[in-house]
């Protein structure tokens, strides 16, 4: 199945890229090449566009602002050289997030994606559990650690702990710092998957080895308090 492309981004430059890297991946069409985004809007309104490669930072109106002012059916990949508009950028639905300069091996990765959710797009048939089980499993984030953007499943995160003005993020035996709160994570995170069980940590139920007294070991042998105030409702959360 063919997708029909469209780069907006205001340097010459990008556009090269994109197009160098399109003429090895077939199931990708560019129909059009815009250095604004209020250029490409009428394009939008008539043309059937199912992939757009935008930039954050253009002059008049910035990426973001234009997803939030004109809503698009059309998956969207953002490239940017900006790292820190990711966490908005998924919060509004963006298929992918490249960080310029991105070699072709991710922005392969970032196509395949949409691919995949432009097929499961076309397919209304399928089972709805079908659907809502691929979304979770691909379920993804961003979290900024000693100046580097990091990719992530969700799914693969033991627990959260809250490290003074920082949190740790922690993925089985080791964790990535990043300059965020707890309660971004708390608001972030599905909650049939993570319970706060202190005021200190956040975690993920699969990764509960057994529970002893006021305490929760994980599987990768970490022993977590459990809150004073959160054990009635945790009690209720592991055994739901």
């Amino acid at each position: 199945m063919t997708l029909n492309a469209i780069i907006i981004d205001d340097e010459p430059l990008a556009h090269k890229v994109v197009l160098e890297y399109v003429k090895d991946v077939p199931f990708i069409h560019i129909v059009g090449q815009y250095y604004s985004a209020m250029e490409a809007l009428p394009a939008l309104k008539k043309e059937s566009i199912d992939l757009i490669f935008l930039d954050i930072n253009m002059p008049k109106i910035k990426g973001i602002d234009f997803l939030k002012m004109f809503p698009v059916e059309a998956i969207v990949i953002i490239t940017s050289a900006y790292e820190e508009y990711a966490l908005e950028s998924f919060e509004l639905n963006v298929c992918d997030y490249l960080l310029k300069p991105f070699r072709f091996d991710r922005f392969m990765k970032a196509v395949h994606k949409a691919s995949e959710l432009h097929t499961l797009k076309s397919n209304p048939i399928k089972n709805v559990k079908e659907v809502v089980v691929s979304e979770k499993e691909d379920t993804q984030l961003f979290i900024k650690s000693d100046k580097r953007l990091i990719h992530i499943n969700r799914s693969e995160i033991y627990y959260v702990e809250s490290y003074g003005n920082y949190v740790k993020v922690w993925i089985s035996d080791t964790f990535h710092l990043t300059p965020r709160t707890l309660a971004s994570f708390v608001e972030q995170l599905p909650d049939t998957d993570f319970f706060k069980i202190h005021k200190s940590y956040l975690i993920h139920r699969k990764y509960i080895d057994y529970i002893e007294g006021n305490f929760v070991l994980m599987k990768n042998g970490k022993q977590l308090p459990i809150g004073k105030s959160q054990r009635a409702s945790f009690k209720r959360f592991i055994e739901s």
